[in-house]
Order: C-alpha cells, then sequence, then structure tokens
C-alpha cells in the first residue's frame, strides 16, 4: 500500500536534517515537539482553569484528531489503518491513564511544581528503556540527564512549595504513565508509521475519554472552541515530532533534549506574559543546554565511529 505524501514542513526538515546521524536527528524532532507541548501546555492550562479537567482532556484529543482528519481523507482511510490495532487502545488507554492524573492535579498545584515533576519522566523512559527494550544504556546518556535533572532543580527547586500533598501525588504518578505511553509507541514505531500512531492516538484517547467528559460536561463558549482547534493543532503536531524522534533514534538518547523544555517555558512566558526569567532560570537553562549540547556532541561523533551495517 503506497504511503500519502509528506507534508511540505515534514520534507524540508527532512531534507534539511539527512546528512547527520540518526541520533542527532531524534534529537532535534524531540526539541521541536518540547517547543510545541510548551504552548500546548499554556493554553490548556488557560482552558482547565474555566472547564472541568476531564472534559478539556476529552475536547483536547478530540480536536486533535478533527484537525488530522483532512489529511487522512485526502490520503484514504486505509492508508491510516494500523497494523496493531490491539497495540494502538493499549497505548490509548495507557495515555488516557496519564492524563486523567495530570489533568485532576493541573489545577491545584503551582506550575513550577508541575514542571519540576514532570522532568522525572525522562528517568522512568531511560530505565524502562534499558530493562524492556535492552537499548544500550551508554553512561554518556545517563550524565547528560543527571545534569539536566540539575538543571530543573536550579530552576524550580527555590519555588517549590511543599503544599497540596495529594496533588503532587496524582502529579507524580502520572509520570511512570506516560513513560510506559511512550514507550509503548517505541514498539508501535518498529511497524508503524508517525502518522498512523498520532491518529489513533488521538482516537483511542477520545474514545476513553468521552464517558468521563460527558459526566461532566458544560459548554464551551466561542473563545474556548477556538482554542480547542489551536490544542489540537498544537498536540498533534508536537505527538507527530515526538513520534519520528522515536522512530529515528533510541528512546533514551532523546531523553536529555527534553530538559530543554523549561528554556521554551521561561522564553513564552517572557514573551506573553512579560515574565523576565530570574537568576535562577537563567543558570538552570545553562546547564540544561550545556548537557543537550554536549551529549549531542557525544552520540554525533559516536554514529560516525559506529560501523556501517548496510549492505
Amino acid at each position: 500500500m503506497p504511503e500519502p505524501a509528506a507534508h511540505p514542513a515534514q520534507r524540508w526538515l527532512t531534507q534539511r536534517t539527512a546528512h547527520l546521524p540518526p541520533t542527532v536527528r531524534g534529537l532535534i524532532w524531540s526539541a521541536c515537539s518540547g517547543a510545541l507541548f510548551c504552548l500546548l501546555n499554556a493554553t490548556m492550562r488557560g482552558l482547565a482553569q474555566h472547564l472541568p479537567p476531564l472534559q478539556t482532556q476529552f475536547l483536547r484529543y478530540l480536536f486533535g484528531f478533527l484537525v488530522m482528519l483532512p489529511l487522512v481523507l485526502r490520503a484514504g482511510p486505509a492508508s491510516y489503518w494500523p497494523q496493531q490495532v490491539g497495540g494502538q487502545f493499549t497505548r490509548g488507554a495507557v495515555h488516557t491513564l496519564g492524563l486523567v492524573l495530570w489533568f485532576l492535579a493541573l489545577g491545584h498545584i503551582p506550575l513550577a511544581d508541575t514542571t519540576a515533576i514532570g522532568f522525572t519522566g525522562p528517568i522512568f523512559i531511560m530505565l524502562g528503556a534499558g530493562l524492556f527494550l535492552r537499548e544500550p544504556m551508554r553512561w554518556e546518556r545517563w550524565l547528560a540527564t543527571g545534569i539536566g535533572f540539575v538543571g530543573v532543580l536550579i530552576v524550580v527547586g527555590p519555588k517549590l512549595s511543599g503544599s497540596g500533598g495529594g496533588h503532587h501525588l496524582l502529579m507524580l504518578a502520572s509520570a511512570p504513565v506516560f513513560a510506559t505511553s511512550f514507550l509503548l509507541t517505541k514498539v508501535l514505531t518498529r511497524s508503524e508509521r508517525a502518522g498512523v500512531i498520532v491518529v489513533w492516538q488521538a482516537i483511542s484517547v477520545t474514545l476513553f475519554s468521552l464517558p468521563m467528559a460527558l459526566w461532566v460536561w458544560q459548554w464551551p463558549g466561542v473563545w474556548q472552541w477556538l482554542g480547542f482547534v489551536v490544542c489540537g493543532l498544537l498536540g498533534s503536531a508536537g505527538h507527530y515530532c515526538l513520534t519520528r524522534s522515536f522512530s529515528i533514534a533510541d528512546i533514551s538518547s532523546t531523553q536529555s533534549v527534553k530538559f530543554l523544555d523549561l528554556v521554551w517555558s521561561a522564553g513564552l512566558g517572557w514573551l506573553m506574559f512579560s515574565e523576565a526569567p530570574t537568576g535562577t532560570t537563567l543558570l538552570g537553562g545553562a546547564v540544561i543546554c550545556a548537557a543537550t549540547l554536549w551529549v549531542a556532541r557525544r552520540e554525533h561523533r559516536g554514529d560516525k565511529d559506529a560501523p556501517d551495517a548496510s549492505p
């Protein structure tokens, strides 16, 4: 079955990065996904303050599917039919559980606490990748992730409130669940295209979230509907970039770049809300960038030194 034609932006990025080693390309896709998710989270937080969290979760993924529907119809639904339907719904169920925990805690703890707890995700992903996917856990990957986490603590450590322990535990519980979802995504990339995985994530999460949304439903206003359209675009693009990174490189090799999300968040806060980054934010961001650039350079050298396995 022929694959649907690639989007012009996708073709451009693929061509511009074709000369780079797989791990570096994976890091670039992962960095793009982080920037998109930062924009998404800022929008989602505003919507979740006025609508029930479980309804917000449902509408975010419903619109994520709707914005991709023209692509599906243009290529033909058969082009997006997965080889592992059960795997797609298993991944969707796990991701839905993580979203429920995350959304229930989102409006009850400070954003700094949310960010700090969310950055425990790479640790769970790296552990899972080594234990279950048998990915090589080189010392550079552990060191870069550890240094990046230190950078996160520098940024958010002075701001942690320590209040709302129950909601903090909910947020913390979502981290290993999301890690499991991303590991399942990595497994699916062995047989599925990135576009197929993103479409079926939107379908499965929408279906699993619908009963919970109906239970607490409130009709959104016009601007809120428009906000969900934006969320659908950002979320679908972010998950596509993330899935592309998983299909190109080891999932463990891309985790250090996730700490750049704090840099994106600081820049977004300054541009959109006139929030000048503090000294600790600048220091932590410098540590995070240094760790990311260092591991990218090491991975680039390792990929060039590796023997060519092509026939």
